[in-house]
């Protein structure tokens, strides 16, 4: 299987071969002495443990019966996009996430893709996400997606080239987006001298994109400038809360759970010591099954009731929209190439990866005859659990998939096993190659598609490993998007910023 590096031409890497834009940070990584990354290693894990930036692990749990809490692990060594590959990307990204919206709001009306025959009617019909609450419903400036992180790879082609396929698109409560911010303020706070050195486009403005899009998505009552937007979380249970607190924080909105709002005559408010007070804009990160208690699962204590009755008003947007889930569906992403041919009239820039409907009876008999090369997903899983990653399952795994499959193929999708890129990793043994992939967080309103460049940069840090999920023991690293040369006096000022703060 052909292998393809981000940082070197040939593997394995011996410091000859360094791609272009690559050449300044490698020689750079040359004159550091091992000992002093390792100090700075640790020095990052002290102020991520200081700070907070954890995450909960439902299936371990403390003696209280919470999930525990860990680090997501950090790399200190980046993970460097060239400015035109960026360019390419971020067309694809805006063209897709276009399509994804036109998608959920015809499928939520018109259904003019289900009547065309491109998308088969019994992949939304039945489908758990689809939410026939949502049918009709107007939502502002007809976005539904307002956040989404789309998962992007990277594999060699034929010519052993690095071509980016999207893996998954996550529109319903995509996460991850707080650590691609801290990444970045640790690099610039261990290594001030690298950003002087460096045209690396910005990431801090993030929360004020998010916060600037959600407020673009307020209901025709409010004015967007003024309109009161609040997060909605689980709880501090919740795996991803660090997270909701900190966007919370960066935006200067208020942090609230279920039992902080209340519904009165189709209004939401939220109560404060000083009483109520009007909601106009719901950041949800909470699953729909758990929003609103007289609508979905009426034993939920994470939501509110009344929601949907405002939310049906128009007196209150919820971002993103109730439904979603119906065009993050994997049995749908195969389609998602249709989509924008279908919505925009164009090729798609970013292709999808090779994928199996086990629910086709072809596509199931080719999976079950060649299980053991093949990636196996649940089309409604997530996280990297209930998927089987064929070379590296057990005879007993491979046979219990083949018994699930064959009791459930509508439940399945199949994509061939991808030599995920590597990029140089630090790890006990020095610095070696590990399997990456690319997490760009999208917005969209009204005012259109933004995103800041680059994103999450996940790493699966078990040598040979393909899964980079956190709660599979992946960790993260910052990711670099090259900038204008113009850039560098703004970049050299925030560097020398976080580069003073270093200690404190």
């Amino acid at each position: 299987m052909q292998k393809f590096d981000e940082m070197y031409a040939m593997l394995p890497f011996d410091g000859s071969d360094v791609r272009p834009h690559y050449k300044a940070y490698a020689q750079w990584l040359a004159r550091q002495a091992p000992a002093a990354m390792q100090a700075r290693q640790a020095e990052a894990e002290m102020i991520f443990r200081r700070v907070g930036i954890t995450f909960a692990v439902y299936g371990d749990k403390d003696e209280s019966g919470a999930g525990t809490e860990r680090l997501i692990p950090f790399d200190l060594i980046p993970r460097i996009i060239p400015a035109g590959e960026w360019q390419r990307m971020q067309q694809g990204l805006v063209q897709r996430v276009t399509a994804l919206n036109r998608f959920i709001g015809d499928i939520y009306n018109g259904q003019e893709i289900l009547r065309a025959g491109i998308v088969p009617r019994e992949l939304i019909d039945g489908n758990s996400q689809f939410r026939p609450e949502m049918c009709g419903l107007q939502v502002p400036g007809h976005i539904y997606a307002h956040i989404a992180g789309i998962d992007i790879v990277r594999a060699p082609n034929a010519q052993g080239e690095g071509e980016y396929y999207v893996l998954e698109d996550n529109l319903r409560v995509p996460s991850g987006v707080s650590y691609m911010l801290e990444n970045r303020k640790m690099m610039m706070r261990l290594f001030p001298d690298l950003f002087s050195a460096h045209a690396v486009e910005p990431v801090a403005h993030y929360p004020d994109m998010l916060l600037d899009t959600l407020r673009a998505s307020a209901p025709p009552s409010a004015a967007a400038a003024t309109a009161t937007v609040v997060v909605l979380t689980p709880g501090m249970y919740n795996s991803a809360y660090f997270e909701h607190a900190f966007l919370a924080q960066q935006m200067g909105v208020e942090l609230v759970e279920g039992q902080d709002l209340v519904v009165r005559n189709q209004v939401v408010y939220m109560r404060t010591t000083r009483g109520l007070q009007r909601v106009d804009v719901i950041y949800r990160r909470v699953d729909d099954d758990f929003l609103d208690p007289d609508v979905f699962r009426p034993t939920s204590t994470l939501g509110c009731a009344g929601l949907m009755e405002a939310y049906r008003a128009g007196n209150v947007t919820i971002c993103n929209a109730v439904g979603t889930g119906i065009a993050d569906d994997k049995s749908v992403y195969p389609y998602v190439p249709d989509m924008i041919r279908f919505y925009l009239g164009e090729a798609p820039i970013l292709n999808n990866v090779p994928t199996w409907l086990c629910r086709k009876p072809d596509d199931l008999r080719y999976v079950l005859e060649h299980l053991q090369e093949l990636v196996v997903k649940e089309v409604h899983g997530a996280g990297g659990y209930g998927m089987l990653i064929g070379p590296a399952a057990t005879t007993a795994e491979l046979e219990d998939f083949r018994n699930a499959l064959r009791a459930n193929p509508a439940g399945y999708i199949a994509q061939p096993t991808l030599s995920l890129s590597s990029c140089p990793t630090m790890v006990q043994a020095g610095i070696a190659p590990r399997h990456i992939d690319l997490r760009p967080f999208v917005l969209s309103s009204s005012e259109g598609v933004h995103m800041v460049a680059g994103g999450l940069t996940r790493v699966a840090l078990k040598e040979g490993s393909l899964v980079v999920n956190s709660s599979q023991g992946g960790g993260t690293k910052d990711t670099w998007v090259l900038g204008e040369p113009g850039q560098d006096a703004l970049l050299a000022a925030q560097a020398q910023t976080y580069g003073m703060a270093r200690g404190g």
